[in-house]
Order: C-alpha cells, then structure tokens, then sequence
C-alpha cells in the first residue's frame, strides 16, 4: 500500500476516533471515588448575561434547564453568551455524607461562578468564585483546575448552580470527588505532566546542541518552536499560572492563544527550512510565508482586537496550517526528499492533534481523551520522530557533503595537472609582460604627473594658474568656514610691465615675471598660494591671517618689487599696486572675494600707484549674513 495511502487513512482513524463519543464516557467513573457528571448537567443560555441566581432558580422558571445531550464534556465552542448550569445531586456514596469537591477542569475559563444552598439559611445561596480573571491565590483550592469544596445536605437532593463566560473555548469538565481520591488523580495527572515537559525540555536541549555544533539554522527554529509549544502546554493545563505565573493576569489572559500561535509560526518556519521549500517548491514556500506572517498576527491579535476574534482566528488558522503541513510533506516525498517521511509522520500526528484542538474550541466535535490531549499525545510521539527525521537529516547531508567532496577532489586533480602545465607555458609570458607593463605604467604616471603639473601651473613662472588658484581659493574659504578663520587675497598688479616689454622686448619681460615669481615666493610663508593670475598680475592666498598681517605681508611685497633687477645689462625697476580683499567682509565666493581685490587694485592704481588698498564693503547685506 502506498505511503501516502497509509499516512491519510491513520489521520482519517484519528479524527473519527476523536470525534466519536468513547464508550462508557457518559457513565465512566474518574476512579473509584470520582464520578463524570457531564450526563448529569441541565444548561441554560443568558444570552446578555443579564440574570442572577435569584433569577436563575425561582421555582417556576425551572423548565428553562434542558439536559445537556452533546457527547463527551459540556463544551459550548467560542460563544459570548453566560451559561447557566444545574446539578442535581443525590447524596452519592462515592462522595460520603456530606462533603465533596466538584472539578471544573478546563484551566482557561475566564469566569465561574458556584452557587450552594446555604445548610443554615435554607433559601439563600453560598457562591464561590473562580476563573483566571482572578489572582491564583483567590481560588478556594490551589490546582491547576477550578476546585470547589461543597458541602452536601444528607437526605435530600442538592442542587449546584455553575455560572460560566469565557472569551476563549467555553468547555466545562465536570467531576465530583472525594479530596483523598483527587489528591490521588492529581498525582497521576502532575507526573504525567511533568513527564511530557521534561520531554519537551530533552528535545530544546538536544537540537540546541545540534545547533551550537552544526550553525543550521533550522534547529534554532525548532528550539524556538518547542519553547512556544511548552509555554502554550503550560497555559492549556494550568501549571503554567499555577506555578509559573501566578501573578501575571495580563500574560495569563492572552498567553494560550499567544503561545499556540508562536509555535504555529515557528513549525511553519520549521517546515519550509526542513523540506528547503525556498529552493525546491518555490509556491509551496511562499504559502508557508503567509501563514507565517498569519500566526505572528494572531499572536498580536490580543493585544489589539477582543480576545475571541484572535482565539477563533488561531484555531482557523492551525487547521488551515495542520492540512498544509501534511500536503508540503507528501509533495517532499514524491520529489524524493529524503527527511520528508519521518518528518510527514511526525507532523501528521501532531497536527492532527492541533486540528482536533481546533476542531473541539469551536465545538464540532466533542471533548474527550483524544480531542483534549491530542497535541500531548501528538507532541510526544513527534519528538521521536522529529529526531529520528533530524538525524536522518544529518546523515544525508554528511553522505552529500562526501559524495560532492570526493568529486571536487577528483575534479581538482584533473584541474591541477592541467595547471601545472599551462603555468609552465604561461610563467615567462607572464614574467616578460610585467616587465612591459611596469616599464609601460611607470611612464604613464610620469606622463600624468607631467599633464597634471601642466593643467595646475603657469609654464613661464611655475606658479599656480588660475585653475588651482580657483581650486585652492574654495578650499581656504571651506576650511575658513569651519575653523571660523579668515582668508585674504592680495591682487598685484606691476607697475610699467608694458614699457619694459616695449623698451627691451618680450624676452626681458618674460625674465623680469620670473624674476618678480621668486621675490613674492620668498616674501610670503610656505602655506601661502602664489598664483599668476594673468599676464603682469599676481595673487597671494593668506589663510587665518588678520587684517594687519595681511598688510604687512602686502608692504614686504612692495618693498621686494621695488628693488631694482639687473636685467639686459641695466637696472629694471618695478613696482606694484596692491588690492587686498578678506572673506567674508569682501565676498562669499571665489568670484566676489577676486572681483572685491581686483577693484581695490585699481582703486590703488588710480590713487598714483605702488600702494596698498584694502576693498570696501560692496555688498553689506550678503556679508553680515555669513
């Protein structure tokens, strides 16, 4: 019979199994002194939970109770209505004469209220209250489940009101014990308990170590899942309030639907890194991403939106996840993954597990053993398997890794006598086209730096042409700016630069601008700019200078021209006018700050030459802006 064949007729067995009533469950007794009532249980819906048990159990409103006919425990699914419901009592045997503990025994109740007739005050009620709306220690019995002591009358029927609302699953065990027979249940019940977290615990310890060892990613997740699944296991069967969180009403109201949509999410990470769908089944991945993104909403749900939408919506979509689950690992299977069958029989019993859950919060099928313990039992088998499936998972891996390993091997042999050989033919044509390209990039760097030198730098003097004088002038103004220093800038004009050239010739003018290029070098500091800025005109850069430096700087330059200098057998003398403009008192730019120097020059030629002017404020309201 065919795998897949196999694998649907166990879930088809489960479901029915599930969903079929057990036989004996109506009548079954807890042990020898604990007794079901579920058969016993008259109900009635306060649709607007309006009534009080004055109300409630007035004589002739009595015939408002019908029996509860559903198989299994009382479970009303996700309703938003109060229901009442009426237990009429004889003096049992199996609870003794006259006291007795009555076991509502589904921990995430939000509201339970017990009403007992009064043995003193005939006519009056005792209430008890109860729910995980209320501290831990309120409850009359500390347990995992709603406990109420009562207090039988012998000779006569007693009659016991239960009042219950919830915004989660409404689903209301009923037992009836004696304390000794409970005490031993309980026993029983927490050993078991203990037993399934400490196998929950196991599996977190174990692939967190595979992860330490292997850095795969995929058993970090599935760490992450079973963390969520024991926090959801703790909050389903109150342990978890009871002695993980006994205080925290805020966690405790959100942390079932919570818990259970986180490790939704986490298996269905889980799911697309095992079956590597992202690589494989690129469709199938992108419906595990949505519900993924799905399960993360639900769980944040709670925080937002009332608790029954997000609780409704965390069981729809588990379903949705259990199908899709088990269909992702068939289609592995067929295509030949070889984790996917361990891992489709592992999931398949426990989202089978997870949609019974479901199935039963909503009230479709009916609360017994199987629907209530199917993610335990479920859970538990899959730790197994899952590690059955992991070690398969790392078995495979490792006869991949050698099969691939041996083939590189083989195929970088055959690479590397191949090498061999062309390394022998190309190592001299290697060597002698290093040298030329060697030889070829030193004189491409020489040729550069020769342009670079030329783009930058006046031919006949050596000076900074107008294009670096351009660039230098920005960056003193961008460092002025930031240091808040100033910037000065001296225009020179000579002074009768064109009778020389006219009286002795171009050649003696062009040896008088060397000549003029060294005396302002040696007369200004080394971190100065000197630029010829065109033909008998000159600029100096002075960076965070004053005003008065920047004077005296301009009359040493004077001095320096004034001297005479031998040329063509004579003494040539010439002078200069100076223009000096500052940033930013004279301009805010390169063009503003020459243009203000230029006009003082001429301002100095004007006033009869070989002086020295400072620039006016041409442009007052830019200035003070700066």
């Amino acid at each position: 019979m065919p795998f897949s064949r196999v694998l649907f007729g166990f879930l088809l067995w489960l479901v029915l199994f599930a969903a079929a009533p057990m036989s004996g469950a109506r009548e079954r007794h807890v042990d020898e002194r604990g007794l079901d009532l579920s058969d016993k249980v008259e109900i009635f819906e306060d649709k607007d939970g309006l009534f009080d048990i004055n109300e409630v159990a007035r004589p002739e409103k009595a015939d408002r109770f019908v029996l509860f006919a559903g198989p299994g425990s009382v479970n009303f699914g996700y309703s938003a209505s109060a229901w009442w419901l009426r237990l009429r009592l004889p003096a049992f045997p199996q609870v003794g004469p006259t006291d007795g503990l009555v076991e509502v025994a589904f921990p995430t109740l939000d509201e339970i209220e017990v009403y007992t007739t009064d043995p003193v005050a005939p006519g009056r009620f005792l209430v008890q209250l109860g729910g995980d709306l209320l501290p831990h220690a309120a409850r009359p019995l500390q347990h995992r489940n709603f406990v109420f002591p009562i207090r039988f009358v012998p000779g006569q029927d007693n009659v016991i009101y239960l009042r219950v609302r919830s915004a989660g699953t409404l689903t209301v065990p009923l037992f009836l014990w004696r304390a000794e027979a409970l005490a031993k249940n309980d026993q029983i019940v927490y050993t078991t308990h203990a037993l399934y977290l400490g196998m929950l615990l196991a599996l977190g310890l174990y692939n967190l170590l595979l992860w330490a060892s292997l850095r795969e990613s995929v058993y970090l997740t599935y760490v992450a899942f079973v963390v969520a699944m024991a926090a959801a296991q703790l909050s389903l069967n109150g342990i978890g309030y009871q002695f993980v969180w006994p205080e925290a009403l805020t966690w405790q109201r959100i942390s079932l639907n919570t818990s259970f949509a986180l490790a939704g999410m986490f298996g269905a990470w889980f799911t697309r890194q095992f079956l590597r769908t992202n690589e494989e089944h690129p469709r199938l991945n992108r419906v595990l991403i949505g519900f993924v993104t799905a399960f993360a909403l639900v769980a944040l749900a709670p925080l937002f939106l009332p608790y029954r939408p997000a609780a409704v919506a965390t069981s729809v979509v588990g379903i949705g996840f259990s199908m899709t689950a088990v269909f992702c690992g068939l289609i592995s299977l067929r295509a030949g993954n070889a984790g996917a069958r361990f891992f489709l029989i592992a999931w398949l019993i426990l989202l089978a597990g997870v949609a019974l859950m479901g199935l039963r919060n909503m009230a479709l099928i009916p609360t017994n053993f199987i629907s209530a313990n199917g993610i335990q039992i479920g859970s538990a088998i899959e730790i197994l398997l899952l590690s059955f499936a992991l070690a398969d998972r790392i078995q495979h891996l490792r006869r991949e890794k050698d099969a691939a390993t041996l083939l590189a091997l083989q195929s970088e042999k055959t690479r590397v006598e191949g090498l061999k050989e062309s390394e022998r033919l190309l190592e001299a044509r290697v060597a002698g086209r290093t040298r030329a390209l060697a030889a070829a990039n030193q004189l491409l760097q020489e040729s550069e730096a020769r342009m670079t030198n030329l783009a930058q730098h006046d031919p006949l003097t050596g000076l900074a042409n107008r294009n670096l004088l351009f660039d230098r002038l920005e960056h003193a103004m961008q460092r002025a700016r930031r240091e808040q220093s100033k910037v000065a800038v001296l225009l020179i004009d000579l002074d009768g630069f064109k009778a020389v050239n006219d009286t002795f010739g171009h050649n003696v003018g062009d040896r008088l601008l060397c000549e003029i290029s060294h005396r302002l070098l040696a007369n200004v500091r080394t971190s100065d700019t000197v630029a010829r800025f065109g033909g008998d005109e000159f600029v100096v850069i002075c960076e965070s200078m004053d005003l008065d430096n920047v004077t005296h700087v301009a009359e040493k330059i004077l001095s320096a021209l004034a001297f005479p200098i031998a040329l063509a057998g004579t003494e040539i003398r010439s002078g200069g006018s100076i223009g000096i403009a500052t940033w930013p008192e004279h301009g805010t730019d390169v063009t503003e700050l020459l243009h203000a120097a230029d006009l003082a020059m001429y301002s100095a030629k004007h006033q009869g030459r070989g002086r020295i002017v400072v620039a006016t404020r041409t442009k007052p309201d830019r200035i003070s802006k700066i």
